[in-house]
């Protein structure tokens, strides 16, 4: 799910890596080396509820990385708003609205989850709200309470591999992070992360 998002900065356009959304709003540090990705057909045995704590209305806080898998020194931008997840088909699919702002702009993104029964699995897929455009999906389920997801993407048109991961820290409160591998997942660099607190009496 590569979250490229809509943001507006005086002196810079970034690409931006995503919710979860999301956003969304995972613990994954630049060069670590991965995991082989979990085949959420044997990971899962009905994953079409694992989404259900996450409905409602969520304070959130964002950190993204302004050049991923670049040469240049790690820039972290800052941004801060508000993430609103709204069940679909009885809570067979989702989806994710994302307004967030701070110093370099403000990001605006909408997140598209979709269970596959025969496949027992997620896909996650992210609204490029410049253009209108699907980018592509990541796939997987939780694990032992994790959420792990990989997908195929391009960035400045080279190949690389994308991996999202969801940490369910107590009922109230979440933690979405993205990597990028450009080396097919030996190494992954985190480029996205977000931070989530459940907001009292949302409607």
């Amino acid at each position: 799910m590569n979250l490229h998002t809509k943001i507006t900065m005086p002196y810079k356009r970034i690409l931006v890596p995503c919710l979860t959304l999301f956003m969304l709003a995972a613990v994954a540090a630049s060069g670590d080396a991965a995991a082989a990705p979990r085949k959420a057909s044997a990971a899962v045995e009905d994953g079409q509820r694992d989404f259900d704590w996450e409905i409602g209305a969520w304070h959130t806080k964002v950190r993204v990385l302004a050049d991923p898998l670049s040469e240049s020194e790690d820039e972290w931008l800052h941004f801060e708003g508000t993430s609103v997840v709204r069940p679909l088909l009885d809570r067979r699919a989702n989806v994710v609205e994302l307004k967030v702002s701070g110093p370099n702009g403000r990001i605006d993104g909408l997140n598209l989850r979709l269970y596959e029964p025969q496949a027992r699995r997620w896909s996650l897929t992210f609204v490029n709200l410049r253009d209108g455009l699907l980018t592509p999906s990541v796939y997987g389920g939780f694990h032992d309470g994790v959420g792990e997801f990989y997908g195929d993407d391009q960035l400045g048109g080279r190949a690389i591999r994308v991996r999202f991961l969801i940490f369910r820290q107590g009922p109230d409160r979440a933690r979405f992070e993205q990597a990028y591998s450009g080396d097919g997942g030996k190494t992954w660099e985190t480029n996205w992360i977000a931070v989530d607190n459940r907001l009292a009496n949302a409607s």
